[in-house]
């Protein structure tokens, strides 16, 4: 989604799509866990009175339909893609199964991680660590509207500075919300790497994979 547009933008799909087609043409192994905030949130509709397990189901089903979005903008490039989702809905999509999900990256394919973890409660945030780990992720990539983890909200206040790197344990004792703590504590527990990056910075996911110290990173020991 971007201003002035309606739930989804194709522009900011296609860029995104072109970015995850270099990544391929590398030979990196790409999975993605797309959010659904621009359509749903199931936090923000539990606050207007909604039922909030209804309205986390109602976000994971917002996630399905960027997810195809997504799928149509990498095959439309000429990628294969494939969308699985951690609730059923096999009639236009794939479910998540773990062995499945390798096999397609290692045939070259984008797997699109859509619905979340399929539970209510748990953020997108959370899906990505967790599909990070059964997919033996050698790094798990947070885009924002950012470049990188503050001191304080930098679009609040303009003396905020940006981290370089952390460690899991700083990024949860100083509540900097890099992730959900749930996701933070997954990639500490399980070691995986995390960096956190401006998506609407072009040539950043390439950048990055090609070694580039983009962005915040979040690991043991804090250091690249």
């Amino acid at each position: 989604m971007s201003d002035g547009e309606d739930t989804i933008s194709p522009a900011v799909m296609g860029r995104i799509a072109d970015e995850l087609c270099e990544l391929i043409e590398d030979g990196v192994q790409v999975g993605v866990v797309i959010g659904g905030g621009n359509i749903f949130r199931g936090a923000s509709l539990a606050a207007s009175g909604v039922d909030r397990v209804t309205g986390d189901h109602m976000g994971m089903l917002a996630t399905v339909i960027n997810a195809l979005g997504m799928q149509d903008a990498l095959e439309a490039r000429g990628a294969q893609a494939r969308v699985m989702s951690a609730i059923k809905i096999n009639q236009i999509c794939e479910d998540y199964i773990r062995r499945r999900a390798i096999r397609h990256l290692e045939k070259g394919r984008v797997v699109v991680f859509a619905a979340g973890t399929g539970n209510p409660f748990f953020t997108t945030d959370s899906a990505a660590s967790l599909r990070a780990i059964e997919i033996g992720a050698e790094l798990l990539l947070k885009g924002t509207k950012v470049d990188g983890v503050y001191t304080a909200d930098p679009m609040k206040d303009p003396t905020a500075e940006r981290y370089t790197s952390l460690t899991y344990d700083e990024a949860l004792d100083r509540k900097l919300g890099v992730m959900d703590a749930t996701a933070i504590v997954l990639c500490r527990d399980y070691d995986v790497p995390l960096r956190v990056f401006d998506i609407n910075r072009p040539g950043a996911l390439r950048r990055i994979i090609h070694g580039a110290d983009e962005g915040t990173l979040v690991q043991r020991g804090g250091n690249p």
